[in-house]
């Protein structure tokens, strides 16, 4: 299991759009990934999952993985927060 913790820079969040871009990426990994906020945890490849957690800017998410590319998913799904989304 590898786990990281990003900051959600982009103005809005992980929502609509933004999310739409992680879950997308999240599905291209053969592991399990979650995202997690505070004591909630939610399927990372789930559009709805993701929506439910409400993120905002400037909330702190850790990205949990568990598979034999885990570590490349957690690093990849915080470069693409880190990174307002932008491809």
């Amino acid at each position: 299991m590898f786990v990281k913790t990003v900051e959600v820079k982009n103005q809005v969040g992980l929502r609509a759009r933004p999310a739409t871009f992680f879950t997308q990426k999240a599905n291209e990994f053969k592991c399990q990934v979650w995202i997690e906020k505070g004591d909630r945890r939610v399927n990372a490849k789930s559009l709805l999952g993701v929506l439910s957690l409400g993120v905002i800017k400037g909330m702190t998410v850790s990205i949990v993985a568990d598979g034999e590319d885990e570590e490349r998913a957690v690093e990849t799904l915080c470069e693409l927060i880190s990174r307002d989304f932008a491809e």
